[in-house]
């Protein structure tokens, strides 16, 4: 068995994927492994992406494309509507996933481009030894070392990867949401609009979405700030289907963490990139994390070719992956992290003014920098000291 890598990509999510199938476009020679025995499983997200960024890495295919999606229905705490398109309505909304097969469609692409792929394969640790990094893994119960000139660490909210390399990536109770979500089933719903629910009975300092997955079935979950919460996250999701959906049946429950404590310092240290929720690259409004996992994977993947190329595995050489990531979806994670930390302190009666004032608006024909004038100008002590941000936005 081959034991020698130029990159090893541990964690075979999207962003992993994606970096492990740049590196061998580079050039290199990658190894991606997973720990799991099935990539892509068990899905732990609501499976919405923009249509737009997932057609910047990939074609989309009937096969893994559940649901496609007109738009974003929100509601404030008191039912105000608001309706948005799909280019309004952020990164989650155009297309629901089936995860399962469309993790595993990019661990085949990245193996058709020269990547070997090996599942239930576990890295439990790692030293560097004269600038090349010994990689400890546990392959169907055989411990083996591996060699690697780079490792990429694409292994999720919990990285281990991280903590080996010295990165800080620790979070806050405000700086994660603990998730629910259930695969419900015989329910009825408009298949063509994901549902948004606000408010601090319903989800505090989170929301319960609704994200349509064909005929009576939806992927119906759950995300609240830990610091905000005082029962289980289950519990608020239990109570939500007992009152909306009633004769719902969950065909499948998945629980999880989504990082969203905004751009980090740095995401990488010698020899090694974090790409993906590792890195914290979730978005801090939404908690969508694919599209920008899939970025900095290519961005990860580039570099590494770079780096390999000069026989330079640095932290500073490394460091123009932090340039790259945050120079695009690192200014998006910076911004949606302020007006994150801005929204969450809003009372329910504050949530519907903000509501109130976008009620019955056709937000497809205004641009992001009048809907904003609308809202301050409806609400101008709410998001006044925030306003630049705003309209920057785009």
């Amino acid at each position: 068995m081959k034991t020698d890598y130029d990159v090893i990509v541990i964690g075979a999510g999207p962003g992993g994927s994606m970096a492990a199938r740049k590196c061998a476009e580079e050039g290199l020679d990658v190894l991606l492994i997973e720990k799991r025995q099935e990539i892509g499983s068990p899905v732990r997200c609501a499976e919405g992406v923009s249509k737009k960024g997932l057609q910047k890495f990939v074609n989309p295919q009937k096969k893994w494309i559940a649901a496609e999606i007109r738009g974003a229905k929100i509601y404030s705490p008191d039912g105000t509507e608001i309706v948005m398109s799909e280019e309004m309505a952020g990164s989650e909304v155009g297309y629901v996933l089936e995860r399962k097969i469309f993790d595993r469609y990019l661990a085949r692409l990245s193996a058709r481009a020269g990547a070997e792929v090996l599942v239930k394969t576990r890295a439990t640790g790692f030293e560097r030894e004269n600038d090349i990094m010994k990689v400890k893994m546990v392959h169907f119960g055989e411990q083996i070392d591996y060699t690697a000139k780079i490792i990429i660490g694409a292994d999720g909210v919990e990285s281990k990867v991280g903590r080996w390399a010295g990165i800080d990536t620790t979070l806050k109770l405000s700086e994660v949401e603990s998730c629910v979500q259930y695969l419900l089933s015989g329910i009825e719903l408009d298949p063509e609009y994901c549902l948004f629910y606000l408010g601090n009975n319903v989800a505090p300092g989170g929301y319960v979405w609704v994200f349509p997955k064909g005929e009576r079935e939806a992927n119906v979950g759950i995300g609240v700030l830990g610091s905000r919460v005082d029962r289980r996250p289950k519990e608020y999701l239990d109570e939500f289907i007992k009152k909306s959906y009633p004769g719902g049946k969950p065909v499948e429950m998945v629980v999880g963490g989504v990082p969203v404590k905004g751009e980090i310092e740095t995401a990488v240290s010698d020899n090694v990139m974090l790409v993906g929720d590792a890195a914290r690259h979730t978005d801090p409004i939404t908690g969508g994390g694919i599209i920008n996992a899939m970025e900095a994977g290519v961005y990860a993947g580039e570099v590494a070719g770079i780096a390999v190329e000069k026989g330079d595995y640095s932290a500073q050489t490394l460091s123009l992956y932090d340039e790259k990531w945050k120079s695009t979806i690192g200014k998006t994670i910076a911004r949606n992290a302020i007006l994150k930390d801005k929204f969450v302190t809003f009372t329910d009666d504050q949530l519907n003014s903000l509501a109130k004032a976008l009620e019955g608006v056709k937000l497809e024909d205004l641009g992001v920098t009048e809907l904003i004038r609308r809202i301050i100008t409806k609400n101008p002590k709410l998001l006044w000291d925030i306003k630049d941000l705003f309209l920057k936005a785009r």
